[in-house]
């Protein structure tokens, strides 16, 4: 075929414009921080023909009339600004300096390189730019930072002759911190100092900032306790004036008072709490009625009577949202006058308190329900290991009333089991610490048939206080009030863990999430009590959507209630407070709660529930890696814990330490991990590491200041 021929078939096969827009549109997308002339548009699109080349620059300009690209200079185009595609999400740095930034309302991770990070710390809300798609990811460019979600920063101040800098402990923070000699507070070279962030703009490599505390020096416990609340943006410490509040409020029950609640004090009243306990924000009483009828009360400290909506001890709880618990401390979300002495159901104490009463028939049916304040007095203390001891035994105080409560407690758990609730039970690390905070041994803390005997009375209360404001009644609609809801599991990351236990020899029956949570406890009762039986249920507790507050209410997927609310431990968190204060004021006639505030409060309160569970791994991590400090170079068998792009994690069988495995380090063949099949594997000789392997590891290294243990394949 002759050329001339080639040229006239190729300029009939020309694409005409308005199949052009589509392609140039999605081009200039996929690019949008670039700007482009029609030969690079042409290339792009195959277009090699001086024919192709002028309709793609006619295009051009027919898109650029249309305020959909704008010429930057002349022959070069890029996206209009309106219609550059733009997220708002958080960034989740990696330790290299690149991040993901997580949009909000869903969707894939956008890579944003480091180059693109801009003045972005981690954690940050920001605005991203989309430039391209490469390998089937979005890559991105950060605009601008909407919102910092951190406004001081912990680490080590390093201090020359000329200059000082800070160093973040966190390692995704990627900068470190220019700070001016004279603003180093009498901060001394390598002590553990808090800093906030002055000023950072785009000439800068680092940001300005100062030093606003000095904690101490490393690795001493107290200061690295206050460090990883500083790091979560938790408080160490009250206010001056809140304390001072506290002390003054009047502890004197008054006849009035009395007068105007519920009285139980001649009831039979107890407490059951762990050991170490000094908040006790929950007790059970129990009478008989005779004709086969007994009353059980779930007694629950009335923090409401105490703090009054917008007073200054309202306002600090309202901020903290939650008590935090580390391995060697409690930071309480009330001063210790209120959550240890005045609200404290101590026994033979009288108190106030928020209850639910009802009436049971000896199989255990509830027959009367009763929500309202009361006044208790309880007559004994409890340990979960005296309350264990009863129930086995079948003797010692109330053993009587701790029996029968507990078999309708195994008769609720069963119930509430075959309605689909799922139970993922598990094991907690505890430490055993030396005076002076140093952790001399690792143990896994078991729950038994005490700690469900609270766990069903306390989730029975949550329900049916859920229940008594939401369920609709005659013509009206529920009034506003906070749930705890959890939505259903993704049937994606139900379909990875399919697979996941597939592999490991086990079967998940079903992926659809209306059915799931049978086929759930199928697994964890197939996997009970056999090595591999943490690593499948982290697995299959990360399928899971987490819980939150809200004043929506979608039930609670995990419980399989359609109603539940957390009403139980005010001491300790904000939204009981709410939930306490909502029902009395709807006891006593008021119209309906503005859901808008609500709502706020229910998203904060889940993001400082979220802080605090970060904070109180961070200080589990630090006791792993002081706990190991003295077995550098020893040997342990353990389990792979978690997969990224630069190493796997290994939980140890002996004692759960979990350290890090660099991919670099694994020098029998080059690794990568597989983010579709969620493995680690060797390029050239094809082994691959998955989820739950077993292998062998010596400990390299131990970091407190990063808290990260090294391993090493043996």
């Amino acid at each position: 075929m002759s050329k001339r021929k080639k040229q006239k078939n190729q300029k009939t096969k020309l694409p005409k414009r308005k199949q052009l827009s589509g392609p140039i549109m999605s081009i200039f997308r996929e690019n949008s921080g670039q700007s482009l002339n029609y030969k690079q548009v042409s290339s792009r699109l195959d277009l090699s023909s001086p024919a192709g080349r002028q309709a793609v620059l006619s295009e051009l300009q027919a898109l650029k009339a249309m305020d959909l690209l704008k010429e930057v200079e002349r022959g070069k185009f890029s996206l209009h600004p309106d219609q550059i595609a733009t997220l708002v999400g958080s960034m989740d740095f990696t330790k290299s300096g690149s991040a993901y930034m997580i949009p909000e309302g869903g969707g894939a991770d956008v890579y944003i390189s480091e180059k693109n990070t801009k003045l972005a710390l981690h954690g940050d809300r920001v605005e991203v730019i989309l430039t391209k798609k490469s390998r089937g990811q979005f890559e991105g460019r950060v605009e601008r930072v909407v919102e910092r979600v951190a406004e001081s920063f912990v680490g080590v101040i390093e201090i020359s002759d000329k200059h000082a800098f800070f160093v973040p402990s966190n390692p995704r923070i990627h900068v470190d911190f220019y700070v001016d000699h004279k603003k180093l507070n009498g901060a001394k070279n390598g002590q553990k100092v808090i800093v906030k962030m002055l000023d950072w703009t785009d000439d800068q490599r680092s940001p300005f900032a100062e030093v606003i505390d000095v904690l101490g020096e490393p690795g001493d416990n107290e200061v690295e306790m206050h460090a990883i609340l500083v790091e979560f943006g938790l408080p160490y410490e009250f206010p001056k004036a809140v304390l001072e509040a506290a002390d003054k409020i009047p502890t004197k029950i008054s006849q009035k008072e009395i007068d105007a609640r519920r009285d139980m004090r001649t009831t039979t009243t107890f407490t059951i709490d762990p050991e170490d306990a000094k908040d006790f924000d929950d007790a059970l009483s129990i009478r008989s009625l005779g004709d086969d009828q007994y009353e059980v009360g779930i007694h629950i400290a009335d923090v409401s009577h105490y703090v009054k909506p917008g007073d200054i001890i309202d306002q600090e709880a309202v901020k903290r949202a939650t008590s935090v618990y580390l391995v060697d401390r409690v930071v309480p979300m009330l001063p210790e006058v209120l959550s240890n002495m005045v609200c404290s159901l101590r026994p033979d104490e009288d108190k106030l308190c928020m209850s639910a009463v009802f009436n049971l028939n000896s199989g255990g049916k509830i027959l009367k329900s009763w929500f309202g304040r009361t006044i208790i007095r309880s007559d004994r203390r409890f340990t979960y290991e005296e309350a264990q001891k009863v129930i086995e035994s079948g003797k010692g105080d109330f053993s009587s009333e701790i029996l029968r409560l507990n078999n309708w407690a195994r008769s609720m758990r069963k119930k509430r089991m075959q309605s689909g609730a799922i139970e993922f039970g598990g094991a907690e690390i505890k430490f055993k610490l030396d005076e002076k905070g140093k952790p001399v041994g690792v143990y896994q803390k078991v729950m038994k048939e005490a700690n469900w005997l609270i766990e069903e009375f306390m989730l029975l209360a949550n329900k049916r206080v859920a229940e008594h404001i939401g369920i609709k009644k005659k013509d009206e609609r529920p009034k506003t009030f906070v749930y705890r809801i959890h939505d259903l599991p993704d049937p994606e990351k139900l379909k990875v863990l399919k697979d996941f236990v597939a592999r490991m020899g086990y079967r998940l029956s079903s992926t659809d999430p209306e059915k799931a949570s049978r086929a759930l406890n199928q697994l964890m009762d197939a996997v009970k009590g056999k090595a591999e039986e943490e690593i499948v249920k982290q697995m299959a507790i990360r399928s899971m959507a987490k819980a939150v507050y809200s004043t929506e209410n979608i039930g609670h997927y995990g419980l399989g209630f359609s109603h539940y609310t957390h009403f139980t431990s005010p001491i300790r968190r904000y939204p009981d407070v709410m939930a306490h204060r909502l029902l009395e004021d709807y006891k006593n006639g008021a119209k309906s709660a503005d859901s808008t505030s609500l709502e706020k409060s229910c998203k904060h309160s889940s993001n400082m529930e979220k802080r605090a569970s970060d904070a109180e791994r961070a200080s589990i991590k630090y006791k792993q890696v002081e706990y190991m400090l003295d077995k550098i170079g020893e040997v342990f068998y353990g389990n792979i814990s978690g997969l990224t792009r630069w190493g796997m994690f290994v939980a140890l069988e002996e004692n759960k330490c979990e350290g890090m495995i660099p991919l670099n380090t694994m020098d029998d063949d080059i690794y990568r991990y597989d983010e579709k099949k969620n493995r680690i594997e060797g390029v050239r000789y094809k082994e691959v590491y998955e989820f739950g392997d077993r292998v062998k590891v010596l400990v390299k290294g131990a970091d407190l200041l990063q808290k990260q243990l090294d391993f090493r394949i043996v």
